[in-house]
Formats: structure tokens, sequence, C-alpha cells
């Protein structure tokens, strides 16, 4: 007798993208996103603002991904949600919205840990895409975080290290900032560097023992060459915009594939893998295909659209919970800083 098909409807608020997404067993059948621009003039995420465009935002985006997937609220097994981590307003917006879905509908309710949603995207049933095997490591790499991360099983994961201070992606967007890009300012970092030399201009590189990050002493670094720089020609950053964005990008990539390369060194897998915002980042992509073919190992890159914030990742990893029955009931609530476990 054939097993029942599992049909998954999961919702991801932590941020400033509301999404959902049904998954059917490992196969997604549709992942709705409506993004928040709003907060392009600010020059960051403005958390009462996120709220506000969540809850506007989460009936229709809900909507439209049933109607995509062709599935009936009565057909759904459960209702998976991000509890954390992230901006604890837009977290609770997606969890209440859930609590009282699987109320309603007298609903299992499986609460997702975010970060563990980045690596389980690579679960995702893709015509033609290998899945990594297990153990494998995956650097994750999002405007929140930095983590390596050991992936033992599905919902078996170990940090083994993590950033100290600035994630890859805020040392992006800050630096960014500094070049005179608007939020975020990593995608216009990734575009100029394509057309600049990355061995043009040299930042420092922190000096960190084990597998731990920091970031925050380059964006000091960055800061400091081009006052200096814009001291002595106003139109320094302008005449040099290129070869800064791409020598930015090489420094931030060589800071964290060094970690990736100590980590290949140490631990005996078969695959790498990238995950999170910034693994968008063509020339992270770029530099993680030559690790692999270096150390002969399978390389995993998510697509772009489970690169970012989507409420996929966060079903596929709710269809692994939901198989070993890991349910949490009405009174569970948003976690902004939620640890690190399944």
């Amino acid at each position: 007798m054939a097993e029942k098909d599992t049909l998954i409807l999961a919702i991801e608020s932590s941020c400033d993208d509301t999404s959902a997404a049904i998954c059917k067993n490992e196969s997604i059948l549709s992942n709705v996103i409506a993004n928040q621009k709003v907060h392009e003039q600010y020059g960051g995420v403005v958390p009462e603002l996120a709220s506000r465009a969540h809850m506007k935002h989460i009936l229709p985006v809900v909507h439209s991904a049933l109607d995509q997937a062709g599935v009936r609220l009565e057909e759904l097994d459960a209702i998976a949600f991000t509890k954390g981590p992230g901006l604890l307003g837009s977290l609770l917006v997606g969890v209440s919205f859930a609590k009282a879905l699987g109320l309603a509908l007298n609903k299992p309710l499986i609460d997702v840990n975010h970060m563990y949603a980045h690596v389980l995207a690579h679960f995702i049933d893709d015509e033609g895409k290998d899945k990594p095997r297990f153990p494998f490591i995956c650097l994750t790499v999002s405007g929140g975080h930095t983590q390596l991360i050991l992936v033992r099983d599905y919902l078996e994961m170990e940090i083994i290290g993590t950033t100290l201070d600035d994630a890859a992606g805020e040392a992006f967007d800050k630096i960014a900032k500094l070049l005179g890009f608007q939020y975020p300012g990593g995608p216009f970092i990734d575009k100029h560097a394509k057309s600049g030399n990355p061995d043009k201009f040299s930042f420092s590189k922190p000096r960190i023992n084990d597998f731990d990050y920091s970031f925050s002493g380059l964006k000091t670094s960055v800061m400091n060459f081009l006052n200096k720089e814009t001291q002595k020609d106003s139109d320094f950053i302008t005449e040099n915009l290129d070869d800064l964005c791409a020598s930015v990008q090489k420094t931030i990539i060589d800071i964290l594939l060094n970690k990736l390369e100590k980590a290949i060194q140490l631990y005996e897998v078969q695959d790498i893998a990238i995950a999170g915002g910034v693994s968008a980042n063509s020339g992270l992509r770029d530099a993680i295909k030559q690790l692999g073919i270096q150390y002969n190992l399978g390389v995993h890159i998510p697509k772009f659209e489970y690169c970012t914030d989507n409420a996929a990742m966060i079903a596929i990893t709710g269809k692994y919970m939901y198989e070993q029955k890991m349910f949490s009931n009405q009174s569970i609530s948003a976690s902004a800083r939620l640890p690190f476990r399944p």
C-alpha cells in the first residue's frame, strides 16, 4: 500500500518578507513571497513597519499559495511556521496566524527554526539537482547570521563556527552604504564587482582561532581607508567604484572560505553547501565551486528563490519534523533569539 502524501502549509515572517508555501512530500507546489519596499528609504529594516506590512500581506499570500498549489485548507496535514530567530514583531504575526488557523482547522502545528530551514532547503525536490550526502558542511551566510554547520542528518546539526560580531551580509550592506549604495547594498557590490579588479585594494582580515568569524574589523578598515582617500580626492569612490566593490567582495569571500577550507580538512565530508541570502552572491557561488573542485567534493548551491527568506524552506523542514511527530501546541510563541535546534 502506497504511503499517503504529506501536505504542509508553511509560513515565514522572520524579517521583512512575508511568505507562504505548500509542499507535497519533498516537492514544492507553491512558494509565494511578498517583499517590503518601504525599508529602502531608511537604509535598513524598520521593525514596526515590517510588522504592519506582514499583517497586511499574510492573508493574501496564504490564499495565493493555496490557489497556486490547488490545495484546500481541509486537505492540509499540518501548518509549519517560523518560530525564530528574527524580528519579534514580525515573527509574532506569522506565529499568531498559524496558531489561529491551526485551531480553526484542528491541524497540528510545527514550529521551525529559521536557520535549520536554510540548510534543509537543499533537500527540496528539484529536477536534475542532486541532494547533499550526510555528513556535509554548510556555510550559512545572511544579513543576521554567519555559521559553519556540520550536518549529520535532516534534524541533527551542529554549529562548528559562527560570527562573533557582524554577519557577512551585514558587512556587505554596511560597506555598501559607505560606497553610496541604497539598502540592501550587497547585490550592488556583487554587480559592480564583476567589472572590477579584486586585487586592486587590500583590507584587514581577522585573526581568530577555530572556525569563528568576525567582520566588524573589516568594516572599520574599509571606512578608515575611504575616509583617508576621499580627503585626498573627493571623487575617489566614484572613480574606483568597481575595483572597490571587487576588492571588498574578494576579502569577505576569502574570510568565509578560509574557515570552510579548514573545516573540510578536519571533518570527513563528501559534500559542501552554502545557504542564506548571501549565497545568492555570484562571487561566493563561483568560489565555493572552485573549492569543491580543489578537494574533489560535491558542491550544493540553492536556487536563487531558496537563498533569501522563503516559506519553501520552512515547508520542507516541517515535512521532516512532521514525520518525527515534532508538534507544538497553542501555548507556543515567537522567539527572536531562538537557539540553534530543530
